[in-house]
């Protein structure tokens, strides 16, 4: 397939067979698994890991692609999803090809819009058993960052919080077509088998630690302002002369879950 890679939908087309063979043998597909591929692109692991497995869902938003995935695979083989996967229910898709079970997930993301997809994604946790994805490398070591790190940041914090996460391997550029100007890193996700801690209001969470990382150079303190108090701070044992990335996730959660018993906070 002659296919120009559109920038719109971010596409690099996996093509080094080692690296595939590698990736495949990542995620061990095997027959009945709920597997689905998000970006399937000209198929380079659509092919393997339909052989693994049987058969494979697919969310492709590029409707050429659709067209040729369409000619190349049969119905039984591959059902395609032509939807932006920003927008897909996979909450949806769960009840409909894994009734009681979990979605495997897989794929080479779209870089342009890794961030704002895995988060999304995050939202379906009780319905994934696990996730395989490309990623920009510098995302990887975002969402795999120690805290106390320079990495350690928002996408730390919040997918940690429901990922168990390490990295697979490194990809360099000339493995792609066309070749990216960033390296690249395959990442395995597996939810926690239980939440590892209580969180009351995970909205609260969210603007709370998006608020403490805004500017990553300045304290909790000053970044918290009008938010969490130095009274509230000592009695979570917090020092707020700490900057953001010196924070566990535990701390977020404690800190997001104390502004309950706040009056103005209610």
């Amino acid at each position: 397939m002659a296919h120009i890679p559109r920038k719109r939908f971010g596409q690099n087309f996996l093509q080094d067979q080692g690296v595939i063979a590698d990736i495949v043998n990542a995620v061990d597909p095997h027959p009945g698994d709920a597997l689905v591929e998000i970006g399937p692109g000209l198929a380079a692991l659509t092919g393997p890991l339909i052989t693994r497995a049987g058969r494979l869902h697919a969310v492709e938003i590029d409707r050429d692609i659709v067209a040729h995935l369409t000619q190349r695979y049969s119905a039984e083989e591959l059902v395609i999803h032509n939807v932006d996967a920003m927008k897909f229910d996979f909450g949806q898709l769960a009840d409909e090809i894994a009734p009681g079970g979990k979605l495997r997930l897989v794929g080479n993301l779209p870089y342009n819009i890794s961030t704002p997809l895995l988060f999304h994604l995050a939202s379906f946790a009780p319905r994934i058993a696990d996730m395989h994805f490309m990623l920009q490398k510098e995302v990887v070591d975002r969402m795999v960052a120690e805290p106390s790190t320079t990495d350690y940041g928002r996408l730390s914090v919040m997918l940690q919080l429901r990922f168990y996460m390490e990295r697979v391997l490194d990809v360099p550029p000339g493995a792609f077509y066309p070749p990216p100007k960033v390296d690249s890193a395959v990442v395995r996700l597996l939810p926690w088998p239980e939440p590892r801690y209580l969180v009351n209001d995970l909205g609260r969470l969210e603007d709370l630690v998006v608020a403490a990382f805004a500017q990553r150079r300045k304290t909790l303190r000053n970044n918290l302002k009008g938010i969490v108090d130095d009274t509230l701070f000592a009695t979570l044992g917090i020092n707020p002369g700490l900057r953001p990335e010196n924070l566990e996730v535990g701390q977020f959660v404690a800190l997001a879950n104390a502004l309950d018993t706040v009056p103005s906070r209610r």
